[in-house]
């Protein structure tokens, strides 16, 4: 019978997730710190920074238009950026740019296109 509870123990204890701290468990991510700002003409922009590391911010405007009873309708425009560790520790940082052109973001991890090659048609083209 000790035989039994003893290898049921082992088989507990090696069920049990692994990690840092709290019994395998990550403690929770807070904001230590934080803005937010909103305009009258309809601007804005807000950040805020995680005890992890992470981060974003972003910032908004309208375009003139001719709908509205503000005079806006043309859209918006929006910009920002974000950084965050990924679980394999590489530092990734994430702009982005979105307005009347779509949405443009840059970043170092994103897959870039292969060129298209060059074709001679002979057509004088």
């Amino acid at each position: 019978m000790k035989l039994f509870v003893i290898a049921a123990l082992l088989a507990l204890a090696s069920a049990a997730p692994s990690g840092s701290t709290y019994g395998g468990y990550k403690p929770a991510i807070s904001i230590v710190s934080q803005s937010d700002v909103r305009n009258g003409d309809g601007s804005s922009q807000w950040s805020y920074g995680g005890s992890d590391g992470t981060t974003r911010e972003e910032a908004q405007s309208q375009l003139p238009g001719s709908g509205g009873d503000y005079g806006y309708g043309g859209g918006n425009t929006n910009r920002g950026a974000t950084y965050w560790i990924s679980p394999e520790g590489q530092k990734i940082s994430l702009t982005w740019t979105a307005d009347q052109n779509g949405y443009l973001p840059k970043g170092d991890h994103l897959p870039v296109a292969p060129a298209l090659p060059y074709f001679r048609t002979g057509l004088g083209i």
